[in-house]
């Protein structure tokens, strides 16, 4: 079954349009990214999927049911993001715990405690960081309490907006790891945004290429390890970042 389905989908911010005729079929349980240069739409896309940018027409699906325009409730324990900047993305006058706890109550799960406790351990914090605060964090850390709230509703696709880039090198391969082992103790379908083609080799089985708000080309990421793509702009993203 698709776990994303894009039908022509023509993207807007007021008069101006961001993306044109996105069509793109995602398997249940694959890891699919979206590459291309600053300003090609790519997050974008991520928010239509999400329900934040309003102005959108053509059809997106998620396992198998049409979504609407905004916020769907039911949408939102199937789908979450994990956003660019962890910082920016949690409150700072929240603890750990609270962050983590509002989806709970929000979407009425119980056993709320023993759910933050398990959630902090399956990316890597033990319960001391439950009451702490986001300043009291690094940035890795923040990240992964960003990956933990995400998952507090067990969806089964996460998107995922270029989630090292603002992070040391140093501390990237932790989180490209801890993704990696979720998707597979969790049966996650991940749709990542990214401009580092070597996490796209790491993580992800197949991409997209975007330029100015189209797809120029989708290709597995054996063809990406060769440099193998059949588009002259695939090629020079390829050649610009150095390979995989």
């Amino acid at each position: 079954m698709s776990a994303i389905r894009l039908e022509n989908l023509d993207i807007s911010y007021g008069e101006t349009r961001i993306t044109h005729g996105i069509s793109l079929d995602i398997a249940e349980g694959e890891s699919f990214a979206l590459v291309g240069e600053s300003g090609s739409g790519k997050s974008t896309v991520l928010r239509a999927i999400a329900g934040l940018a309003p102005e959108w027409t053509g059809r997106i699906e998620l396992l198998g049911r049409p979504r609407g325009h905004g916020i769907d409730k039911a949408k939102v324990r199937d789908c979450q993001m994990v956003f660019q900047d962890p910082y920016g993305s949690i409150h700072p006058r929240k603890t750990i715990d609270a962050t983590l706890s509002e989806p709970l109550a929000i979407h009425g799960f119980g056993n709320r405690d023993e759910r933050v406790e398990e959630m902090l351990k399956a990316v890597g914090l033990d319960r001391r960081f439950r009451f702490r605060f986001p300043h009291q964090l690094s940035g890795g850390q923040r990240q992964r309490v960003a990956i933990a709230r995400a998952l507090m509703l067990e969806p089964r696709i996460l998107l995922l907006d270029e989630p090292t880039s603002a992070l040391d090198v140093s501390v990237q391969a932790e989180i490209l790891n801890l993704l990696k082992r979720l998707r597979r103790e969790q049966n996650l379908t991940f749709l990542l945004v990214t401009h580092n083609l070597p996490v796209v080799s790491f993580l992800c089985e197949r991409l997209a290429v975007m330029r100015q708000g189209r797809i120029v080309e989708v290709a597995n990421v054996d063809q990406l390890k060769k440099g193998a793509f059949a588009e002259p702009y695939s090629r020079e993203l390829f050649t610009a970042s150095g390979g995989v």
